[in-house]
């Protein structure tokens, strides 16, 4: 009796654990089975207007300034303007000791009066050989003279032509140097050569500058015309391409945090500027120049700026968040199993050939519709969509991970909250 108790009783023990061991495996499989739903964001297409902006940073300079290095060699006797001083065009910035330069030129002026007194010597002399000769040669003409006469007086003369010719050529020589030497005399004063403001000062009254005869002479101090400024940005290599000459843009001064300043662009320069040449952190811009329409007076060269550039705008074009366009490869097209000869050549060329497409999810009926896109230009939040949206969709703009990497075609999602965009036609 007592063994068929026990032999029941472990019956019903095993049979429970078989019983909870099916329900445990059909949980499993129809938990497995189980789709996953994405929770999504969404927003409507609308119709927008769209400006391309392209942003870089730089610093504010004047489109006008002069940098005025030493001439003459000396000591800086005379200083009369200091940094931050308006100055007007020819007056006097800075004075050189002269005393070399005004000896040189005594001994050139005294060079000049010595070839000049001994051109007279020499043309006085020239009109006594030339009596002579041509006295010799009227006698020679009536036989009152001989040969060997006339050839003398001849010779005479023609050396006494020579002799005043050189002394001539010493008298354009030493009248050429003193020219230098009054020349090189001026450059002892500096003077302002135009209208501004001294942004910068790099001597001291009773330094000594050098001069720039055989190099580039010491750099003294900079005249900037601060009534025109410009900001000089450097803008990234694939992002000049689309700037034009004649672009507005909106500049930020640090300086200025509450203020913006419009501006046009003037120049755009072909010499790239690289950092870091062959490293992994190369960077290749171009600097680009915009002018300042209404400069403040207080903006000051060298301040640090931000330059916003439009460069396009389109208006009444459809347009989605740019968060919602990714790029996906056809899975269908990728590497297969192993095979041999031709057809694995044609797999390789088929694989290489499957570049990413652009594409968005549209909801549909509660699922992810995968739709490829041809996108436009873009602002810092829509972008323009040229084809393969109709405009009456609503397409999935967050969150980012189920956009770029969860989301496939057929998806099932939930639709957490739409994201109302501005108005139509609005920026």
């Amino acid at each position: 009796m007592a063994n068929g108790k026990k032999s029941k009783k472990k019956l019903i023990i095993f049979g429970g654990l078989g019983l909870l061991l099916v329900v445990v495996i059909l949980l499993v499989i129809l938990g497995g089975s189980k789709e996953e739903i994405f929770s999504v964001q969404t927003e409507k297409v609308e119709k927008r207007t769209i400006t391309q902006i392209v942003s870089a940073t730089g610093t504010i300079n004047p489109v006008y300034k002069v940098t005025i290095s030493a001439e003459a060699t000396g000591e800086i006797v005379s200083l009369p303007i200091k940094e931050g001083d308006i100055v007007k065009r020819g007056q006097i910035l800075v004075r050189i000791k002269p005393d070399n330069y005004e000896a040189q030129k005594n001994r050139a002026a005294a060079g000049l009066d010595q070839a000049r007194a001994s051109l007279a010597s020499n043309k006085a002399q020239l009109d006594k050989v030339e009596l002579d000769y041509k006295r010799v040669q009227d006698l020679a003409k009536k036989g009152l003279s001989s040969e060997s006469e006339l050839e003398t007086a001849k010779s005479n003369y023609l050396q006494a032509l020579g002799n005043y010719n050189a002394q001539q050529s010493m008298v354009i020589q030493a009248e050429a140097s003193l020219k230098d030497a009054t020349v090189n005399l001026g450059k002892t004063v500096v003077t302002a050569p135009m209208d501004g403001v001294v942004t910068k000062l790099d001597v001291d009254l009773a330094q000594r500058v050098l001069g720039s005869n055989f190099s580039p002479g010491t750099e003294m101090l900079t005249v900037s015309d601060l009534r025109q400024i410009e900001a000089t940005v450097d803008v990234d290599e694939n992002d000049v391409v689309l700037i034009a000459n004649g672009d507005s843009a909106k500049i930020h001064i640090d300086a200025f945090r509450d203020r913006t300043f419009k501006g046009v662009v003037t120049q755009i320069g072909n010499s790239a500027i690289t950092k870091g040449a062959g490293t992994q952190d190369q960077v290749v811009n171009f600097e680009v120049k915009i002018l300042l329409v209404s400069p403040d007076n207080n903006i000051r060269p060298g301040m640090s700026c931000d330059g916003d550039i439009l460069t396009e705008t389109k208006q009444n074009v459809l347009a989605i968040p740019i968060q919602s366009v990714t790029a996906r490869v056809d899975k269908a097209k990728m590497a297969a199993p192993e095979q041999s000869g031709q057809v694995a050549q044609q797999n390789n060329k088929t694989v290489k050939s499957n570049k990413p497409k652009e594409v968005v999810f549209v909801v549909d009926n509660g699922k992810a519709k995968m739709m490829e896109v041809k996108t436009g230009i873009s602002d810092d939040t829509y972008i323009e969509v040229e084809s393969g949206l109709k405009g009456t969709e609503e397409v999935v703009s967050g969150p980012y991970r189920a956009i770029s990497k969860d989301l496939e075609d057929g998806s099932k999602i939930s639709v957490q909250s739409k994201r109302s965009g501005s108005a139509p036609g609005s920026k």
